[in-house]
């Protein structure tokens, strides 16, 4: 028995979320199936952050096992044969049996790609959110800061989120420009159903003067989602990957270098 860990990337618009649901397309669902073909038995598949409707992944990190004997390859090229357009294996590696995609990671990235600009996005529909009025950096990266260290992110959380604990450790919280494109990056151990686009709809309120940048920091205190702004769309959220023990030597995520 082989244990293989596998890089994907993915345009989250065509499937229903990760996880597996009766009757509908889910990423989970498309990958199985096309494992389970190369392999010529039935696979299951762990990854390490289950991404929701619509979300995307430069970096989706999943592990399975195995009784075949095939070339790395075919684990790549393979798979992506009977994979949906929309979604692809960027590189396959051996790992040993004490490796898991979900556990073994200390920390998970994302970053949130926001066109600001009076009219809505053509190119990038769908795979970037959109903000008509003008936002100011300034105040934005400032309210950011309080965000960092171990909190109890409650006031960011989605109702129907099954964490066992609200209190996540962030070590990254940025928020720069390029252009008409303003770019939010997460770094952290874990995260909480929806809290990076919640975390993204209040810093906008801010860069639109809707707060001053300390008001961020009495919303994470108040710990009531209902003192927080708006849930961002989906579109512009990019699941970067987690991060694990330089002992696995699994590729790092490049796909989003261009930002």
């Amino acid at each position: 028995m082989a244990r293989i860990a596998l890089g994907l990337e993915y345009d989250g618009r065509a499937f229903h979320g990760w996880q597996r649901q009766a009757d509908l397309p889910t990423l989970q669902a498309a990958l199985e199936t096309a494992l389970s073909r190369i392999a010529d038995h039935p696979v299951e598949s762990t990854c390490a952050g289950r991404t929701d409707a619509g979300v995307h992944a430069s970096q989706q990190v999943v592990h399975f096992d195995t009784e075949a004997r095939r070339p790395l390859e075919a684990w790549v090229r393979g798979v992506n044969a009977h994979l949906p357009a929309a979604m692809a294996v960027r590189w396959a590696r051996v790992v040993d049996a004490g490796f898991h995609a979900r556990y073994s990671a200390y920390r998970r990235r994302y970053r949130y790609l926001l066109l600001n600009r009076p009219q809505r996005p053509g190119l990038w529909a769908g795979r970037v959110g959109w903000f008509h009025r003008p936002l100011a950096l300034a105040p934005m990266q400032e309210a950011a800061r309080c965000l960092l260290g171990e909190h109890d992110f409650s006031a960011f959380r989605a109702a129907e989120c099954q964490a066992k604990t609200p209190v996540k450790l962030l070590t990254r919280a940025d928020v720069r420009q390029a252009g008409d494109m303003f770019i939010f990056d997460f770094e952290a151990n874990a995260f909480l159903h929806h809290m990076v686009r919640n975390l993204v709809g209040s810093l906008v309120f801010i860069g639109k003067g809707g707060w001053p940048p300390e008001h961020l920091q009495a919303v994470l205190a108040s710990r009531d989602r209902r003192q927080a702004a708006m849930t961002f769309a989906p579109d512009g959220l990019y699941f970067r990957g987690p991060l694990y023990d330089p002992v696995y030597a699994l590729p790092e995520e490049t796909a989003l270098s261009l930002f």
